[in-house]
C-alpha cells in the first residue's frame, strides 16, 4: 500500500520537508507500517521553562518532523497542534502548505506561559479526535520538559483513555537524568491490564538538545511502540479493522 500523500506532492507543495518525509517513510516500513492510516497529533508544553526551546527554533523543528510522518498517515496534510500550560493555551495546526515559522507565530500569539498540566492538553486532543473519527487510530506526540503539576489527574486520564483509539507518545526536552522524567517514565509502564487494556503509552528523552538527535532516530523513537499498540488495540476492539 502507498502513503497518504505521494512524494510527488510534498515535493511540490513542501519541498523542504522531503528529506523528512523520506525518513519518516523508512522508519515506518522497518515497522511494517506502510500504509496504515492514522490520524497524527501534536500536542506542545507552554511551560515557563520552555522558553529556549521555542526561541531556538527547536519545538519548530520537531513540527516539522510530526508533519513529514503525518504525510505518510493522513491524506488532508495537516497536523492539529495543541498547546497547553496550566490549562490549554491554543490550538492551531501546521500543514503543507504552511509550516515555516508557524509554530513561533502561534506561540508568540499565546501570551503567557503557565504551569504544566498534561491532563488539559491531553482532554483537548481526545476531544478533537473524537468529533473527526471516533474508532480510527491517532498517534499523539506529546512534548513536554517535565513531570504535570497534578500527576494524579494524568495518570487517571491516561488509563480512562486506554479504550480509545489513541496512542500517546510522549517525548521529553531536557537533562535524561532529570528527576522531572520519573512520571513519564511511569505512565510508559502502567500495568496491563490491571490498569489499562491495552499498553496505550511510550516515552522516551530526546535530551538537552533535541535536534541533535538525527531524523532517523528520532521517528525510529516516535513510532517504537505504536505498532504493537495499533495490533493490541485491533484485537481488543478499540481500533476498527484494517480495510
Amino acid at each position: 500500500m502507498t502513503s497518504a500523500i505521494s512524494l510527488t506532492k510534498v515535493e511540490s507543495s513542501a519541498p523542504s520537508l522531503v528529506s523528512l518525509y523520506k525518513k519518516a517513510g523508512h522508519s515506518l516500513s522497518k515497522r511494517k507500517l506502510a500504509g496504515e492510516r492514522a490520524a497524527v497529533y501534536l500536542v506542545l508544553d507552554r511551560s515557563g521553562s520552555m522558553r529556549p526551546f521555542y526561541r531556538d527554533g527547536t519545538v519548530q523543528h520537531l513540527a516539522e518532523q510530526v508533519l513529514g510522518l503525518a504525510a505518510h498517515l493522513d491524506d488532508d496534510g495537516r497536523v492539529p497542534v495543541v498547546f497547553f500550560s496550566t490549562d490549554v493555551d491554543g490550538t492551531g495546526e501546521v500543514s503543507l502548505d504552511g509550516y515555516t515559522g508557524r509554530i513561533q507565530e502561534m506561540h508568540d500569539a499565546l501570551g503567557h506561559m503557565g504551569r504544566t498540566n498534561y491532563h488539559w492538553g491531553m482532554d483537548a486532543v481526545l476531544d478533537l479526535h473524537l468529533a473527526r473519527a471516533p474508532r480510527s487510530p491517532a498517534l499523539v506526540i506529546f512534548q513536554t520538559d517535565g513531570g504535570p503539576s497534578n500527576k494524579g489527574a494524568a495518570e487517571k486520564f491516561l488509563c480512562k483513555a486506554a479504550h480509545l483509539p489513541l496512542f500517546w507518545q510522549f517525548i521529553g526536552f531536557g537533562d535524561p537524568a532529570d528527576n522531572e522524567f520519573r512520571f513519564l517514565h511511569k505512565l510508559d509502564d502502567l500495568a496491563v491490564p490491571k490498569r489499562r487494556p491495552v499498553d496505550n503509552a511510550g516515552f522516551f528523552g530526546a535530551g538537552k538538545d533535541p535536534r541533535k538527535v538525527s531524523d532517523a532516530r528520532m521517528y525510529d523513537k516516535l513510532l517504537a511502540e505504536f505498532p504493537q499498540w495499533l495490533a493490541d488495540a485491533r484485537r481488543a476492539g478499540i481500533v476498527a479493522p484494517r480495510e
